[in-house]
């Protein structure tokens, strides 16, 4: 039996009953590992105190650091990439009520953290030279709020960037991505998962960049990153919100550029 092309699969007008119950189970489970994560980003209470906890790793050894991360992005990105990831598995759903060869949506799930888990281990690198460089320069250490004043103002000028604006055309468009990217089997599945990924990456990177400077678990910012992240990816009011973001971002920027005090975690520079 030949496979029927993902287009007609992801615009059909109705699946059987129980495949419209499993992709519902599917956002249910999404939805609940995020509810999970927040309450263990709640609830979490590190061993390391004062200006150690207010540095950028917050005094974390890497293996930590990274599962603090990966719960973070559980947290906050699987409500934002829940309408791609159900038009993956709708697509999938359909292709397994035809009796053809389907692929799992955690395999599309699984490309997708891997690119944040990359990332998050690159930040942990960037926050551990940062946080030695600080330490061997009297200049550094006098300037620090000053330096994570100007990445906040460098976020909020990416919000209306062309990049931006071009990675969050991918994110907004679940049935575009799978029309144009569409990848066959296991591993056609893993890529397309690192491509929306890559992607997101490119519409959020320097929103989560920013929480070096603010504190990497300051749960009250992550949860309005949250929100302006699906208020970009799936409103229709998403340029407001970004143009709204980068005004936000570029005066309070310069305000900490002004008086670096304005910055929270400046005690711990």
């Amino acid at each position: 039996m030949g496979d029927t092309p993902p287009e007609k699969l992801a615009t059909a007008a109705s699946l059987p009953a129980p495949l419209r119950r499993e992709r519902a189970l599917i956002l249910l489970l999404l939805l609940a590992l995020a509810a999970v994560s927040w309450l263990a980003l709640l609830r979490w209470e590190p061993g390391m105190q004062g200006e150690e906890m207010m540095g950028p790793t917050m005094g974390l050894g890497p293996l930590l650091f990274l599962a603090v991360w990966v719960v973070m992005m559980v947290a906050m990105m699987f409500p934002t990439a829940a309408p791609m990831i159900l038009m993956f598995a709708r697509v999938q759903a359909g292709k397994r009520a035809q009796r053809q060869a389907f692929v799992p949506t955690w395999v599309f799930v699984a490309g997708y953290l891997i690119v944040w888990t990359a990332f998050g281990t690159l930040i942990y690198g960037v926050a551990i030279a940062a946080e030695r460089a600080i330490l061997g320069s009297a200049w550094l250490s006098t300037n620090a709020a000053r330096l994570g004043g100007a990445l906040i103002v460098l976020a909020g000028l990416y919000q209306v960037s062309p990049l931006k604006r071009a990675c969050l055309a991918h994110c907004r468009t679940p049935l575009h991505f799978v029309l144009t990217r569409w990848r066959q089997g296991y591993r056609g599945a893993l890529e397309m998962g690192f491509r929306h990924g890559i992607y997101c990456l490119g519409c959020c990177w320097l929103l989560f960049a920013i929480l070096l400077p603010l504190g990497l678990m300051n749960v009250g910012l992550m949860a309005l990153i949250t929100l302006l992240i699906f208020a970009e990816k799936s409103l229709p009011l998403s340029p407001y919100a970004r143009v709204a973001a980068a005004v936000a971002l570029v005066a309070y920027g310069a305000l900490v550029l002004v008086h670096p005090s304005a910055l929270p975690t400046a005690m711990g520079m």
